[in-house]
């Protein structure tokens, strides 16, 4: 009986329900499909501010010279490329995705910039990562979260594999705060996001996922408290651009 409850859960993949063992598929084909041209992506959804948003997540994570730090969903690359900076010879990196087509281009990406001597990279699940406990300094996640099946199972893995001390910084799309705020961002997330993803991707319906996956993202609020359940103490946020997107940070007690 209870294989059969089990088979029959669901979980949003964006506005729609899909059974809870085919969403990391689903997000993966989203992710293969987007991958060459996710940095464009980035910018397209954010305006270009991306940049200045993970410029403030290194400011408060606190890394320093001889640090482990994990960047989960490390994507393209971009916050490892400046954490192999801060921690130097003696310290690590780890630039880990779920996903093999962003992880390539992680990897070529910072292969290019010349400074792989502390970089490594692992093809991994945030909700099991396969780090040893209490091995990490800093681990940040951005714009991963709302893509994980069980963020309260991830969140619970992030943890465990932190050092006592250690801190967790999730960057992540949120809710903005002024009303008509989100009327606007609504309209470009639903209306002209998925057009301009047809024109530079030639995939619309990518585009429309990651903007109802947006939505379906816990609140600030929430995710706070999110954290806190998972064991994380301190925990905090930082609304960016009018609460758009929010920085969250824990610490591990």
């Amino acid at each position: 009986m209870s294989s059969e409850q089990d088979s029959e859960k669901t979980t949003h993949f964006g506005f729609s329900e899909v059974a809870v063992e085919k969403k990391a598929e689903r997000v993966a084909d989203v992710f293969h499909s987007v991958a060459a041209k996710y940095d464009i992506m980035n910018d397209l959804m954010s305006g270009g501010i991306h940049r200045l948003w993970k410029r403030t997540t290194i400011e408060l994570s606190g890394v320093r010279p001889g640090h482990t730090v994990l960047d989960i969903a490390g994507g393209t690359g971009d916050l490892s490329l400046k954490f192999s900076r801060l921690v130097g010879e003696q310290g690590r990196v780890i630039l880990a995705d779920i996903n093999d087509s962003m992880l390539k281009v992680g990897r070529d990406r910072l292969i290019d910039s010349g400074v792989l001597n502390n970089i490594s990279f692992a093809q991994a699940d945030a909700q099991f990562l396969p780090f040893a406990d209490n091995s990490i300094d800093c681990i940040t996640i951005a714009f991963g979260l709302r893509n994980v099946t069980d963020k309260d199972l991830a969140l619970r893995s992030m943890l465990r594999v932190l050092k006592p001390g250690g801190r967790l910084l999730v960057l992540e799309f949120s809710k903005p705060k002024n009303p008509l705020l989100a009327k606007i961002y609504d309209t470009y997330s639903f209306q002209i996001l998925p057009r301009v993803g047809k024109l530079v991707a030639d995939d619309a319906d990518s585009y429309r996922y990651l903007a109802e996956s947006i939505r379906m993202h816990p609140d600030q609020q929430t995710l706070k408290a999110m954290m806190s359940d998972a064991g994380f103490s301190h925990c905090q946020y930082y609304n960016m651009t009018g609460g758009i997107v929010a920085l969250h940070r824990g610490i591990k007690g």
